[in-house]
């Protein structure tokens, strides 16, 4: 495996997450508000593309807001280098890279405000099936690139009838978001899809039990899952690369 490969994808993930702390400030609102244009103590926030770009801190105050920048950094950072590590050189690897970064959002926003906004979940959806169509055109592997397609709505499917019948429990932005994840971990084939979509459910039930065991919660709390959906898929990424032909 080569150093130099896995150490550009670990920088490359420090300097995207160096990014997300604003957005995430601005993204964390109930779905029935507008997206935060103000700091905390109400300084509008300015910068490239409208404010959304720039450094986690108020020009005027000096506050800072969002999560922590070294946090957001270090995560992003690492999970580029894990994914660079198990994919190698492989062509598919600048999907993983380019979808990390709002995976690491997604987290951010739905631990923050349990919530996964349309702007993130469904540019996370295309970008997988775009990046993975030219993956697959330069690979001459297109029956890679329609399983993944299949494999997309195939997991957003199974987690579309849950949603209907307990919507206080499971969202439609978990729909919106299983859609991306499928068409991801449908390139390596149905067991990734499997062991993807079924760790994420296996996670958040984990945690949810371990919260219910201390007491922190009750059955009626409502907890964000997307967290564990993308943990549950980033792992099965990382089982099933290193045996892909």
């Amino acid at each position: 495996m080569s150093v130099t490969l896995i150490t550009l994808a670990a920088a490359y993930g420090a300097a995207t997450g160096l990014l997300l702390p604003r957005p995430a400030h601005r993204l964390s609102v109930a779905p029935d508000e507008d997206w935060r244009a103000h700091c905390p103590a109400g300084h509008a926030l300015t910068g490239p593309a409208r404010g959304w770009l720039g450094p986690a801190h108020c020009p005027n105050c000096r506050a800072p807001y969002g999560p922590s920048v070294l946090l957001t950094a270090a995560a992003t950072a690492l999970a580029c280098a894990a994914l660079a590590t198990a994919t190698g050189p492989r062509p598919e690897l600048a999907a993983w890279l380019l979808l990390a970064p709002v995976a690491v959002l997604l987290v951010l926003v739905d631990r923050r405000v349990r919530r996964l906004p349309d702007v993130l979940t469904l540019p996370l959806a295309a970008t997988a099936a775009t990046t993975l169509g030219a993956v697959g055109a330069l690979t001459d592997t297109p029956d890679a690139w329609l399983r993944a397609l299949l494999a997309g709505p195939t997991l957003a499917a199974c987690y579309l009838l849950p949603s209907l019948l307990n919507p206080a429990a499971l969202g439609l932005g978990d729909v919106k978001l299983a859609l991306g994840l499928g068409i991801a971990l449908g390139w390596y084939g149905w067991p990734t899809l499997i062991t993807g979509g079924a760790a994420g459910i296996l996670l958040g039930a984990l945690y949810a039990a371990f919260l219910l065991l201390v007491r922190r919660v009750d059955r009626r709390t409502t907890m964000p899952l997307g967290p564990f959906m993308i943990t549950g898929a980033f792992c099965a990424l990382l089982l099933a690369a290193p045996a892909a032909p």
